[in-house]
């Protein structure tokens, strides 16, 4: 499953920075507005306790984690919508992702520029956020001048039931209220599934912080943003973008007593990489041997026969069963046998519900 994570935000807020955190690669970033031009990408993996276990148990050929994809995108200016800064463009790449990360300037330092000239999270927030809404907006416009004149005339009952929604929408952008917010059903969020809105998509606001307040409860920026996001149920991850740059080039040893150094049991990356997968509604399965350990991102509530699809096509054509154990009963037990012994393995069918940490064999037949 390919997913992908935007990074957002206005110009220097320390977008690139966390970039180069992130993917560990060595982009332009620099104290200006725009060093981001094109959408650096970057892959990530993602780090999980049970992964290194499997390994070890199983000293497998191949290991392979599970990825995220993470794109760096333009900074933002006000007027976007309407073409300012690189506009349009800037918002057509974010349309291309699943989840929205939007960066916000939790610190003053007078050496880094800031465009509005003064450190002030919520406007920064509200600015982003504003042109979002209107972009969304301006589609809601132009698709309803089209549907709502036929759903009229044919009294058509998918697009009678268009026009409702599209109707909802355009109250709520109209009132700046993201489209997260209106707690849209299955069957319309199926429906403006083809229009990529951007305040429908997941958001997570990620404070970035000095490092003398990596720790510090009371920054005053961080509450204010936390206090905002808590009004559209957001989440917000403090770090230091810049204290994540320097970790990601550290080996494992020196990463883990840096962070020891700082007060911190877990990097900031890993707090926004596990957010980010939990705000997209996704959990993992393994499966194990000794030629590959894998883990599989699916979402959760996916049914065993679509699981197996996400492996291979003819693994979901032909199904029959899958075969699961559990990742604790696996630790428990301390091997494939002994779980089997202890009656704790099973056949399940095409309509079970895989469960975050299941260990699957699919059977199948073409």
């Amino acid at each position: 499953m390919s997913l992908r994570a935007g990074i957002v935000g206005l110009p220097n807020v320390g977008k690139s920075t966390l970039f180069n955190a992130i993917t560990n690669q060595k982009i332009l970033a620099e104290n200006y507005p725009f060093a981001t031009i094109e959408p650096n990408v970057g892959v990530v993996t993602v780090k999980d306790e049970r992964m290194d276990k499997l390994k070890e148990m199983y000293d497998p050929n191949r290991f392979i984690p599970t990825t995220y994809e993470f794109t760096d995108i333009a900074g933002l200016v006000k007027g976007a919508s309407k073409g300012e800064g690189l506009g349009n463009k800037f918002l057509s790449h974010i349309r291309e992702v699943d989840a929205i990360v939007e960066v916000v300037r939790c610190f003053d330092d007078g050496k880094i520029i800031h465009v509005e000239g003064t450190i002030d999270p919520i406007r920064d927030i509200e600015t982003v956020n504003l042109e979002l809404a209107i972009s969304d907006l301006d589609i809601v416009n132009n698709r309803l001048e089209k549907v709502a004149k036929k759903a009229r005339t044919t009294k058509n009952k998918d697009d009678l039931l268009e026009v409702e929604v599209l109707e909802k929408c355009k109250k709520a952008l109209e009132e700046n209220k993201p489209l997260r917010q209106l707690g849209l059903s299955d069957e319309e969020q199926k429906l403006l599934k083809s229009y990529s809105f951007l305040t429908l998509k997941p958001i997570i606001y990620l404070a970035n912080i000095k490092e003398a307040d990596l720790g510090n409860e009371d920054n005053a920026f961080v509450l204010k943003v936390k206090e905002y996001a808590q009004k559209e149920n957001a989440r917000v991850i403090s770090l230091c973008a810049k204290v994540e740059e320097e970790l990601s080039e550290l080996s494992e040893e020196d990463k883990k007593e840096m962070l020891e150094g700082l007060g911190l049991d877990i990097s900031g990356l890993d707090k926004l990489i596990k957010a980010t997968y939990d705000i997209l509604g996704l959990s993992t399965f393994f499966t194990t041997g000794k030629d590959e350990v894998r883990a599989w991102t699916f979402k959760k509530g996916t049914n065993a026969k679509k699981c197996a699809g996400i492996i291979h096509t003819d693994f979901e054509k032909g199904f029959i069963k899958a075969e699961v154990m559990s990742y604790d009963d696996l630790i428990k037990y301390g091997s494939e046998l002994k779980v089997k012994e202890a009656g704790r393995a099973r056949l399940e069918g095409k309509d079970y519900l895989m469960q975050d940490g299941d260990i699957c064999y699919f059977r199948f037949n073409v």
